[in-house]
């Protein structure tokens, strides 16, 4: 996922720091590649095609060239049959990943997830660079850094102008919806939380964030809102590729919506952002308390007390309780900072 990749990409820079001369390569899924390119730190990318997800030769040709780069180091991070498989190919003589009893036996190292950040940061970050402790690498927050390339933010800047937006004036962009249902605030709530916005921030403009497939989910948000704030949101202007997204995010005074990969992208470029976390995730996951100078996250278990486990059975059971009322005074608060 984007989310993952983003976080995983803060192992280079930790690398880098420690082993300036070494070679490093980063294996990704394909579609997950726009968030790392142009990464300085990266020396090469391996990827990890569909065809070789459902065709086995291929998957094992894959493999045989894994095995003639006669790495020294590999770090697994996802943790899954074919990271493993991969794993063992290489012949390293390092081989780290998170302990799981099935497969320990393909590592040299294996590490415990921890269950509580130890360094105020999210614990995708702290898992991660705990990864790093058998190559003599402690601890040390390293945030992920979305490069973007001038010619990048130049176009995004000049589409936005000739989309009559006036990046003189706040401009949000905003994830209207998650990565499925129960990861995604209600829409009636949403519409709430943006009225809300345009109430606090009269100027503001809004952008959504939404893939083609999504349109008439954004759509029925878009209608839910009122009069003043149909007209602030310009439904139309969105990035037509991941890279383009960025681009456009750039230029944002801040990201507001569902937790996801959308909100990893607007960090990594430096933007405030305001997220909601759906109440069967664990919000320590993603969030750690030192982004909270820059950053609001907010979750149901912030205003009620509740078993995580309870909302996994029933997540949208849960997401009903999560009233804009809860959010509304941590949003203003937000915007009014910024804005």
């Amino acid at each position: 996922m984007i989310g993952d990749v983003l976080t995983t990409s803060i192992l280079f820079e930790a690398l880098r720091s420690k082993y300036p001369n070494a070679k490093l390569h980063y294996l990704l899924n394909t579609h997950t590649f726009p968030v790392v390119d142009n990464n300085p730190f990266i020396d090469d990318f391996l990827f990890v095609t569909p065809e070789m997800e459902t065709n086995k030769i291929t998957f094992f040709t894959f493999l045989q060239s894994i095995r003639k780069e006669n790495y020294d180091a590999v770090v697994d991070v996802y943790g899954k049959i074919s990271s493993v498989l991969i794993s063992l190919f290489s012949k390293s003589k390092i081989k780290s990943a998170y302990f799981k009893k099935h497969t320990s036996f393909a590592y040299t190292h294996t590490v415990t997830r921890l269950k509580a950040p130890q360094h105020e940061a999210s614990l995708a970050i702290e898992n991660r660079m705990r990864l790093l402790e058998c190559l003599d690498i402690n601890f040390k927050l390293y945030e992920p850094k979305i490069h973007m390339k001038p010619l990048e933010l130049d176009n995004a800047k000049l589409y936005l102008e000739q989309s009559h937006i006036d990046l003189k004036k706040p401009l949000f962009m905003i994830g209207v919806l998650g990565s499925s249902q129960i990861k995604t605030y209600p829409p009636a709530f949403m519409a709430k939380l943006l009225d809300e916005i345009v109430v606090t921030a009269p100027d503001s403009q809004l952008l959504f964030n939404y893939i083609p497939k999504q349109k008439q989910e954004a759509k029925s948000i878009f209608d839910l809102c009122n009069k003043q704030t149909q007209a602030q949101i310009y439904f139309n202007v969105f990035g037509k590729s991941l890279r383009e997204f960025m681009a456009i995010t750039y230029h944002c005074a801040a990201l507001i919506g569902n937790e996801g990969g959308a909100n990893n992208m607007a960090k990594a470029l430096n933007i405030p952002t305001f997220t909601i976390f759906s109440p069967y995730l664990n919000k320590q996951n993603w969030f750690g308390a030192q982004e909270s100078k820059k950053h609001t996250a907010v979750h149901l278990l912030d205003a009620l007390n509740y078993a995580i486990e309870d909302a996994k059975k029933e997540p949208l059971l849960y997401y009903s309780k999560f009233k804009p009322e809860f959010i509304i005074p941590k949003l203003k608060t937000f915007i009014t900072s910024i804005k």
